[in-house]
């Protein structure tokens, strides 16, 4: 029986090969959004803001469905317009806005939690952070008490680290100069 090839990714020129060209009409579009559901609001709104450092924009309460929408994005506060319907336009406008999702009720009920994706079945990863220095947010955040799945010296890829949220997803904590070394 012949060996298994070896398994590998796709050449540069096979994944740039896989892409096309965007058509025109897609000028305008952005990525604007990641949505996370969290169990409760309030532990997921205390880490996002006090631990990272984003600012809630926006929150929407759908009473008939039972859950809310919590806004959340690295802008100044000061900037964000005090007018709901200016506001909600504004919202929508910014770019790697993260939308935590709360459906009522789940941060009473024990066995509720979410798949991160990094387990088995294996699907969503990670959302990711950039800092200007990963070591000095990492002790940081050390000291603030947040788990830890990857410090910044440990395993093979150095210089970056994943932490974990109150409902488990993984969080990349990096800086872009960093990342040139790694690739």
């Amino acid at each position: 029986m012949a060996a298994p090839a070896e398994l590998s990714g796709l050449s540069d020129e096979a994944a740039y090969g896989a892409c096309s060209e965007p058509d025109a009409s897609t000028k305008d579009f952005m990525f604007q959004q990641t949505m996370l559901r969290v169990k409760d609001p309030k532990k997921s709104l205390d880490f996002y803001t006090r631990i990272l450092g984003m600012t809630l924009l926006q929150k929407f309460d759908f009473p008939t469905m039972k859950f809310s929408l919590y806004f959340l994005a690295y802008e100044d506060k000061n900037d964000i317009p005090k007018d709901k319907a200016e506001r909600t336009a504004w919202t929508f406008s910014r770019k790697a806005t993260l939308e935590l999702t709360h459906n009522w009720g789940t941060e009473n009920d024990e066995k509720q939690s979410y798949h991160n994706g990094n387990s088995d079945p294996r699907g969503f990863g990670h959302i990711g952070i950039a800092v200007p220095d990963v070591n000095k947010a990492c002790k940081r955040f050390e000291e603030l008490g947040v788990k830890f799945v990857k410090k910044p010296d440990d395993g093979k890829m150095k210089g970056l680290a994943f932490v974990q949220d109150p409902d488990g997803y993984w969080i990349e904590i990096l800086n872009p100069n960093h990342m040139v070394t790694l690739t």
